[in-house]
């Protein structure tokens, strides 16, 4: 065996490796042809492999008996015993191939308690982790109904469907709650608008999700919020459930313009800096501006951003605002010069910081992704349902990121591909360097903490 094929052996899964054993190719393709030829389908009802599954579990049920019982059918040693077998009952289940009938065993004593089949299971072979991984890309009870009826031939109630997404409700509550470290250098915070049913009318609301960079530099998802009340008495509570969940302080906090937010940061950890996102005050300045002139303004707005201080700053802005463009598009200066107070901390930095905190990107990739989930579901029935499934999608991203890091590992050169964490877990690029400015600028608050 040559050492590739031997590497090959070494990687292949126990569980492929004993089919091969037992089932080689040729007797797969004789199955295969034998299917085709007596026209019975591999899944869904009257399928072979629901009835090759039925075969492996009631005999797998029928040895956990003999276990229990501690005897085998009709050994003579079971006389005597006080338990023995006592028939079948008939039991039907749900699966990922389809729906299966099967004959439960049981025994006299009712003490039997199959660990193939539970008691009162209705669901095997990961049909709940299908639908909730269903749900968590995006479509709905419905849509997940017809799927698993359209492609496994299995028929689930829409209760059925949704009690299994209520599942995972506890989980969230707990996500939602768990406690967090003491102190966060940087928190980004960015919304996307979700449709909320409120009694009879659908209405537009914001999902805040909140990002925190820890002192090695990775990234997690604190929390989602779903905005429903008045700005500052929404964010007061916002910023108490962080403190509660032991976040004592935070250095810069980097979010878009906020109606009560900087005032709720400030009143809850007074030495935080709230700066507005550089990203979003150039694109909401963009809003008035013609798409043949912008490149035009962008170049004049480059100066500002890129200024070495507050006072450079201050005349690039007043050259923008004197210029032809400048009186062409007021607005676009005016959104500069009301945002100005929360944009010119981020001045007071070097390079290494400034790039950190220049956007709220690493949220805006993960919001991206949450879009193309949301924008088929027309509109959720609560605001404890949108954060549900916010949950499962970012849940959803990085698992599958993580098993196809896990694919690439196996493969060599320019066959393997880099595939990055999404948000959670993720490094912020550069950060050592901005590690560095931070805890020049801010001993007292940096080094407790190194």
């Amino acid at each position: 065996m040559t050492e590739s094929k031997k590497d090959a052996g070494e990687l292949e899964p126990e569980a492929r490796r004993l089919r091969r054993e037992l089932f080689d190719d040729d007797m797969l393709d004789k199955l295969m042809a034998a299917t085709g030829q007596r026209g019975v389908s591999l899944t869904g009802e009257g399928g072979f492999l629901p009835e090759m599954i039925k075969a492996v579990l009631e005999r797998g049920m029928s040895a956990e008996l003999t276990d229990h019982l501690g005897y085998e059918h009709g050994d003579p040693a079971g006389r005597g015993s006080g338990n023995s077998r006592n028939g079948t009952t008939p039991k039907s289940v749900s699966t990922e191939v389809g729906q299966i009938g099967l004959d439960q065993p049981r025994d006299r004593s009712s003490t039997f308690a199959s660990a193939l089949v539970p008691k009162g299971a209705r669901r095997l072979g990961g049909l709940e982790d299908m639908i909730i991984s269903l749900y968590a890309g995006g479509m709905t009870i419905r849509d997940i109904q017809h799927h698993l009826a359209a492609t496994l031939g299995t028929e689930l109630s829409h209760e059925t469907i949704s009690n299994v997404t209520e599942a995972v409700v506890e989980e969230v509550k707990t996500w939602q709650s768990r406690p967090l470290e003491a102190f966060y250098p940087v928190i980004y915070l960015d919304a996307l608008v979700v449709k909320v049913r409120d009694g009879a009318h659908v209405t537009n609301r914001a999902a805040h999700i909140a990002v925190g960079v820890d002192m090695d530099g990775i990234k997690h998802v604190l929390g989602i919020w779903v905005q429903a009340a008045e700005g500052a008495k929404f964010w007061a509570g916002v910023c108490a459930q962080l403190a509660n969940r032991g976040l004592k302080d935070v250095l810069i906090v980097c979010c878009d313009g906020l109606t009560g937010f900087p005032e709720a940061i400030e009143a809850t950890w007074p030495a935080a800096m709230v700066q507005t996102c550089v990203v979003h005050l150039i694109r909401a300045s963009m809003r008035f501006v013609s798409y043949s002139d912008r490149k035009a303004v962008a170049a004049m707005l480059r100066p500002i951003y890129t200024a070495p201080d507050q006072d450079a700053a201050l005349v690039a802005l007043a050259a923008f605002a004197d210029s032809v463009l400048g009186k062409k598009y007021p607005a676009a200066v005016a959104t500069w010069q009301n945002a100005w107070d929360r944009f010119t901390p981020f001045l007071a930095f070097g390079p290494a910081v400034r790039k950190v905190i220049y956007t709220t990107n690493s949220i805006e990739s993960l919001n991206y992704q949450l879009r193309k989930i949301i924008k088929n579901r027309g509109h959720f029935p609560s605001d404890e349902a949108v954060i549900k499934l916010l949950w499962l999608a970012i849940r959803n991203i990085e698992d599958k990121r993580a098993r196809e890091r896990a694919k690439q590992a196996g493969r060599q050169g320019t066959d393997r591909k880099s595939v990055p964490r999404l948000v959670e877990g993720a490094t912020v690029h550069g950060w050592k360097a901005a590690l560095g400015e931070l805890a020049l600028i801010y001993p007292d608050r940096i080094n407790p903490h190194l």
